[in-house]
């Protein structure tokens, strides 16, 4: 044999390993079910940010992992459908936004490997047995515990103090909603105002009947509005903005994305973090971790996004604390 066809044959079979390990590397699978609409920018948002953290940890969505995303709306029947169908796709986990989407997961397979983003509560909610410690399949990232709810009501007496009425919107079909509003009720005594409910429901449509309940609660002076975390009103973000400039009402959402977009103040998390967050989780579990040995994290900072346009036309003269406390101020 000739020196050269030795090297070439030498080269080859250094080669073979790598290139069998190649072909015989499967790609992965998992599942993606959201809580809001898919035509929604912050939902294609917190999908763009998960996949590009993902990238950024080896997995190439249609390389080595394919993504199947449903979009449940938060609804608790497209929800179910979904998780059914998500579960027939045999994923190696799946991850979930929203209480609604984890308790429909849990439904559909009791054993599949969750990561959640956007749950108030997993604990109460029966999801993990502590945040230290999940000890079973279900992982994540939570929004707050719902004491922090109360701080909501707080900054809308802050930015209008002669507030003595709220209307506050929940899921009424959300255990988070309940909750959520549950906690801003304790709040209300102490800060001098009396909070009532406006159910939202993502189920029908229900335009018509959150604009009679607001304009009901606009007929009587000293009014403002809360939008809790429960997501079934981010199919009403435009009506709702709508409304609090109408009825000249403050109002304090949950969302940042709502401050954004013509709402007045929005605080909290920023949920595109969570997404990135979880890619993480996801990365360490398709690695071979278990969920049940990666503990729950809350968030280690939230947002005050103020909109000055939005005070200007309501006529409020925001205090100068809130205004240095703000994350983004826009003008």
């Amino acid at each position: 044999m000739q020196r050269r066809e030795f090297i070439t044959l030498l080269g080859g079979a250094a080669a073979w390993p790598l290139s069998a390990r190649a072909q015989q590397e499967r790609m992965r699978r998992i599942g993606v079910l959201m809580n809001v609409p898919a035509d929604t920018q912050w939902g294609q948002a917190y999908i763009a940010a998960f996949r590009e953290a993902l990238s950024k940890l080896g997995w190439s969505d249609g390389g080595n992992l394919r993504i199947d995303v449903r979009w449940g709306e938060n609804d608790i029947e497209r929800d179910r459908k979904y998780a059914t169908e998500l579960v027939g796709l045999a994923p190696e986990l799946v991850l979930a936004s929203g209480t609604l989407s984890v308790a429909a997961l849990r439904h559909a397979a009791r054993n599949l490997p969750i990561v959640f983003v956007q749950v108030s509560d997993p604990v109460g909610a029966g999801f993990v047995d502590s945040l230290a410690k999940p000890g079973r399949n279900v992982t994540g990232f939570m929004i707050f515990e719902y004491g922090f709810s109360g701080k909501w009501l707080e900054l809308l007496k802050q930015i209008a103090p002669s507030v003595t009425r709220a209307a506050v919107l929940r899921d009424s079909d959300n255990p988070a909603g309940i909750a959520q509003f549950g906690a801003i009720r304790a709040m209300a005594s102490s800060l001098g105002v009396d909070v009532s409910p406006i159910n939202v429901q993502r189920a029908g449509d229900n335009a018509q009947e959150i604009e009679r309940a607001v304009a009901a609660f606009a007929r009587s002076p000293n009014g403002g509005l809360i939008v809790t975390g429960s997501a079934s009103e981010s199919g009403y973000r435009d009506l709702i903005i709508t409304l609090a400039a109408r009825y000249k009402l403050p109002a304090v959402y949950n969302s940042l994305h709502i401050a954004r977009a013509g709402g007045l103040i929005s605080y909290g998390p920023d949920f595109v973090d969570q997404f990135r967050d979880a890619a993480g989780y996801v990365d360490r579990i398709l690695k071979g971790e278990k969920p049940s040995d990666l503990p729950v994290q809350a968030p280690t900072k939230y947002e005050l996004v103020i909109n000055l346009k939005t005070a200007n036309a309501l006529g409020l003269d925001l205090p100068a604390s809130v205004l240095a406390r703000a994350s983004e101020v826009i003008e």
